[in-house]
């Protein structure tokens, strides 16, 4: 979250595969996929929204508490914008002062999921949709965010709780949508183009957290495949 709130990026955009909707229709052997995308492009009408489903998380270790409307912008992900990185924050105070600076109109950023010194995770914005978190539009649209609860300079704030259960939610959010778990790929906040922010600042242990994500990695892929975002994603 650092110490400088990310502008605003509210506008709504029509998604690419939208705008090929009527070039589709008109090829041959093309009708059922026409049909399936004009089928979707009802709500990417300005006005009208995606129907969701109240309270559904994308991951199943996560429990929702919805940020406010201010500080995200609704979107089809990955069908509209592709999802290429995880942003690696902290929040410079309390998980219980991170979750109502989210909850908060006038505050115009969040990130997606919130993890606890203790290990517990919070999801307030849906993956489907583009959290305010980077400071920087492109990397919003192309990214999930993690806070972790702590201050940069307390190297005794992230814990092995907290190490843990954000490597598990990485590696999940890697497996969904075909991420390389690499450094390239999993980036700190600080490390975003333009940004003023220095977090997870120095005492974050990379080669830890990324061991842990890869182990998890190769865990969740030994049980079976991910799935797509959804009510029971995880």
């Amino acid at each position: 979250m650092g110490t400088r709130r990310a502008s605003a990026d509210g506008d709504r955009r029509i998604g690419r595969r939208a705008l090929i909707v009527g070039g589709a229709a008109t090829a041959a052997g093309a009708a059922v996929l026409a049909r399936d995308e004009l089928a979707r492009w009802w709500w990417r009408v300005p006005g009208i929204e995606k129907p969701r489903e109240q309270g559904a998380v994308d991951y199943t270790g996560a429990r929702w508490v919805a940020a406010s409307d201010a500080n995200w912008r609704r979107a089809d992900r990955p069908d509209d914008f592709g999802v290429d990185m995880v942003i690696v924050h902290v929040t410079q105070g309390s998980f219980d002062s991170a979750v109502q600076a989210f909850k908060n109109p006038e505050h115009k950023a969040a990130s997606h999921y919130i993890v606890g010194q203790d290990g517990r995770v919070a999801q307030m914005i849906r993956e489907l949709d583009v959290a305010y978190h980077a400071g920087n539009r492109d990397y919003n649209e192309r990214s999930v965010g993690i806070e972790h609860e702590g201050f940069v300079d307390r190297p005794e704030d992230f814990t092995d709780e907290m190490y843990a259960a954000s490597a598990r939610l990485t590696a999940r959010i890697c497996a969904r949508y075909d991420i390389p778990v690499d450094r390239d790929h999993v980036i700190g906040h600080v490390e975003v183009p333009g940004t003023d922010h220095t977090d997870p600042g120095p005492h974050w242990d990379w080669d830890r957290y990324m061991k842990l994500v890869r182990r998890a990695r190769t865990a969740q892929a030994d049980t079976g495949p991910s799935g797509s975002p959804s009510a029971t994603a995880g």
